[in-house]
């Protein structure tokens, strides 16, 4: 096995802290990245990771070789970078990650596109609306449309999205229709709840007179897929906050009313985010700045 690969397996196993989802990650079985793993191992004649019940834990030789291998990995990845740059010939592939919403109806209709015009290029996209942890997972790009944390990545933003709260005439004409924040509360509205791991607490920011609030929102149904709320939206089971950009149709129709207007919630920023060594990739910089005029057009085609 190529000695190249066995390192960049290591460093998959370290990232994720487990064989098997290193092996997905890297598109093999775990049979090969446990060989993989020996392999290495008896190559440097040290052991690499402790075997727990639950998890891989690295020793302190894989803790001190992790660095050297992504060293190694990042010298590797410049230099294909350079020579894609002189040839003019960008190749390889590209780890994409995106929200749900964002990536059905920005990102996913222009990957073929995008195909076409760099055919040595092949996207691997990923959709959740759950936070991504760009390094863990292995992804080159991720569009987000969170609140960050602090983080040594780099962002490039796209466009501020604005949002509504909005709901069926059918719950509204049970329930009434909320004017403001105060209202929403008060009147005991059933919110529709984006919810993924490491969610700690609901809390809807809504502009007022002078600055924002928060609203400690509540509701019988949450879940991890915006879509899946904007149809139990669509159903009449509560309110739901979302992008403008994705219930437009909606409310154009009918099906969906905004309330709230008195205090509207606060914008979104569509943002796209890379380690700043990816950047220096051609195949990085061509994707980010074709995905990022198609995103700001379709923005101004839905507003």
């Amino acid at each position: 096995m190529s000695y190249v690969e066995n390192i960049r397996m290591f460093v998959r196993v370290f990232e994720l802290g487990s064989m098997s989802a290193a092996a997905r990650d890297q598109r093999v079985s775990p049979a090969v990245s446990s060989s993989r793993i020996a392999e290495l191992e008896r190559h440097l004649n040290v052991r690499l990771f402790n075997r727990t019940t639950r998890r891989l834990q690295p020793t302190e030789h894989g803790k001190v070789f992790y660095d050297g291998a992504t060293q190694i990995l990042e010298t590797i990845e410049r230099s294909e970078a350079a020579i894609a740059e002189i040839s003019n010939n960008p190749r390889g592939s590209i780890f994409v990650g995106a929200p749900l919403g964002v990536g059905r109806r920005f990102i996913a209709p222009h990957v073929p596109y995008f195909k076409e015009k760099y055919p040595l290029i092949d996207v691997r996209l990923r959709l959740s609306d759950r936070f991504i942890d760009i390094t863990a997972e292995g992804i080159d790009v991720a569009f987000s449309m969170h609140k960050l944390p602090d983080s040594n990545l780099k962002r490039r933003i796209i466009a501020d999205c604005e949002r509504v709260l909005c709901g069926s005439p059918d719950y509204l004409a049970i329930m009434g229709t909320p004017k403001n924040g105060t209202e929403l509360i008060k009147n005991k509205h059933h919110c529709l709840l984006l919810r993924f791991p490491g969610t700690a607490e609901f809390r809807w920011t809504l502009k007022t007179d002078n600055s924002f609030k928060e609203y400690d929102v509540k509701g019988p149904f949450e879940s991890d897929d915006g879509d899946v709320l904007t149809q139990w939206a669509l159903d009449g089971r509560g309110i739901v906050n979302k992008p403008r950009f994705e219930v437009i149709e909606h409310l154009k129709s009918g099906a969906l009313v905004e309330v709230c207007t008195d205090t509207p919630p606060t914008p979104v920023q569509l943002s796209c985010l890379y380690p700043h060594r990816r950047y220096q990739d051609p195949k990085i910089r061509l994707f980010i700045d074709y995905m990022s005029e198609k995103c700001s057009q379709e923005l101004k085609k839905r507003s």
